[in-house]
């Protein structure tokens, strides 16, 4: 059974950081890309950031670039998403999906398999 389990979510102040984690099992990691998704209250699930099966790529939506890193350790079967510069606009339920092969994709249709989210909070 393939599981997703995002964790590091949590309540920050504005500026602060936090380090999402997404550990997999069931199936291994270096086969999928692995995006990482968000919802905001009353919104549609937007796409954040990305990396490539190969890690040859990286990618994120501009209003991240520069405060979010995506990272991924393939001998622990885990992705990171590290926040830093956290603004009160980032708050979120944060998700993270797996595609198999190489490519990212900033549609969530394409992403087979997703973790069950977890909450980040930014305030004051």
């Amino acid at each position: 059974q393939v599981q997703l389990v995002e964790s590091g979510g949590g309540l920050v102040h504005p500026g602060g950081s936090l380090r999402l984690s997404c550990s997999a099992s069931g199936l291994s990691l270096d086969d999928y890309a692995i995006g990482w998704f968000r919802q905001l209250p009353g919104k549609d699930r937007e796409a954040v950031s990305c990396v490539s099966s190969t890690d040859a790529g990286t990618y994120y939506t501009a209003s991240e670039k520069g405060r979010f890193t995506i990272s991924r350790d393939n001998a622990k079967n885990t992705v990171y998403l590290q926040l830093n510069s956290l603004e009160p606009e980032d708050t979120a339920v944060y998700f993270c999906a797996a595609v198999p092969g190489l490519i990212c994709y900033g549609d969530s249709f394409y992403y087979v398999f997703w973790g069950q989210g977890t909450q980040v909070t930014v305030s004051s």
